[in-house]
């Protein structure tokens, strides 16, 4: 409890918290509803359009499980908002990692797919065992089950649980999540963080390929924004406290996600809707 203005008697102590009910937690909570919706109408386009040459390109398999990893990683941003008990700082943190690095699996999957398809120019080639949709989505299982295993193994040794702060803040109570163990957390942000890299590094080297299907380019842009709003995402994330801390960070996994959306399926949709003389079978879409 708190004394109250005159020291004659004593009050509760406002308990804050990310909550729907608030202005700032209903927006956040609407965003991720309505974001949610837009992968999901993506994978309906396509799977209509699944045929077409721009969707059977670069393995629309993992464009497919793309957008429904997509669709988690707006939704986990659910289990931010709200009053922190145990089982959802657990939740959270899990969701969160396997979702996104699902995420960017599938994308260095399709970046792999470009440059291995513009270096294979001998149709008999031994090495196109390599554009097999097998090896793309064991590598999308085995750079996921890595995050499974970082995840399981913080979960085992030193979980998140639900945390008080009673000192950071006059009369009030932040009830927050602790992350349990700095060092795992860490692990898990950073290996996200590699595989992006990588993914940026892959894609940059390749965005000059030609092709009227080379995603090079979008695939960039993508982990360019994706970088730049987690990399900005840590300062604002050490300098807020309380509900804001779980704000900011709501607010990176809305925009990182809508910056995948946006710069890898968008065209791909443009396309598809507007243009579709541009889709069909035995035409080029780029000439340069």
């Amino acid at each position: 409890m708190w004394a109250n203005e005159m020291h004659d008697g004593c009050r509760d102590k406002t308990l804050e918290f990310l909550s729907f009910e608030g202005a700032l937690g209903g927006i956040l909570a609407a965003l991720s509803i309505t974001g949610s919706l837009l992968p999901l109408s993506i994978l309906f386009i396509f799977l209509k359009n699944a045929d077409t040459p721009v969707v059977k390109a670069n393995n629309r398999n993992l464009s497919y499980t793309l957008l429904v990893s997509l669709c988690f990683c707006y939704l986990c941003a659910l289990m931010f908002i709200g009053r922190p008990i145990t089982i959802t700082c657990i939740l959270r943190q899990f969701i969160f990692g396997i979702s996104f690095v699902m995420c960017i699996s599938c994308v260095l999957g399709k970046t792999m797919m470009v440059v291995i398809a513009f270096n294979l120019t001998q149709p008999r080639s031994s090495r196109r065992m390599w554009l097999n949709s097998r090896v793309t989505n064991t590598l999308v299982l085995v750079c996921t089950a890595i995050q499974v295993i970082i995840c399981a193994g913080w979960l085992a040794h030193s979980p998140p649980f639900q945390y008080t702060d009673n000192k950071s803040k006059a009369g009030t109570i932040i009830v927050e999540c602790n992350k349990g163990s700095p060092v795992a957390y860490s692990c898990t942000m950073g290996y996200m963080g590699f595989l992006a890299s990588l993914c940026f590094a892959i894609a940059y080297l390749s965005r000059k390929l030609p092709g009227s299907f080379n995603e090079a380019k979008l695939i960039t842009f993508s982990m360019l924004i994706f970088g730049a709003v987690w990399i900005s995402f840590i300062p604002a994330y050490l300098s807020t406290t309380g509900k804001y801390m779980v704000a900011v960070e709501v607010f990176a996994i809305l925009s990182s996600s809508s910056g995948l959306v946006a710069c890898i399926f968008l065209p791909k949709v443009y396309i598809i809707i507007l243009r579709p003389e541009m889709n069909k079978i035995g035409r080029k879409i780029i000439k340069e």
